[in-house]
């Protein structure tokens, strides 16, 4: 059970983290801050680079701290509200990720609960600082905190569409 932990820890939260990487920079095949600050405007949120410099820190703590299995309850809060923002933006396509769907950020939010839900395992800093196991009611907690956060920041920082255009933003993208 602790090497799938640990195999589900680090693929998951270096994927979050790796996402957040491209968001800031130019590694991993990012478009460096600008680029980032770019794809939030092209999705409608206003913020600009605040909002790309906050979205990728948040990706690249909340990842690393997944893989290493530190804070783990926490880690998969934060995680589940930057790629629940995800799947708000990609909802209007459907689910299938072949058509840009959201299918992607709620398999990660998913697999963000689970880790809430069963902890990090044995092989974890978690379990080396013996802050394990956790409490179901802060694992129940931040399931749902996490998506509603990711939730809130859409309705605050989503722009509305003006009247007339028939679109709230000009394109979809994760």
């Amino acid at each position: 059970m602790d090497a799938g932990l640990l195999i589900l820890r680090l693929v998951l939260g270096l994927l979050i983290a790796g996402h957040g990487v491209q968001k800031v920079s130019f590694r991993l095949g990012g478009k460096g801050l600008a680029g980032g600050t770019e794809e939030f405007r092209g999705d409608g949120f206003r913020g600009g680079r605040l909002t790309a410099l906050t979205a990728g820190a948040g990706q690249i703590g909340s990842g690393l701290f997944l893989a290493a299995g530190l804070l783990t309850p926490l880690a998969a809060m934060a995680a589940m509200g930057v790629m629940t923002v995800a799947g708000t933006v990609k909802w209007p396509k459907g689910l299938w990720v072949q058509n840009d769907g959201y299918e992607y950020p709620l398999v990660l939010v998913a697999a963000c609960a689970a880790l809430a839900l069963t902890g990090p395992g044995r092989w974890s800093a978690d379990h080396a600082l013996a802050v394990t196991p956790w409490p179901v009611w802060i694992s129940v907690t931040v399931i749902v905190v996490g998506p509603a956060s990711g939730l809130l920041t859409r309705l605050v920082l989503h722009r509305t569409a003006p009247a007339g255009s028939g679109t709230s933003h000009p394109r979809s993208a994760g």
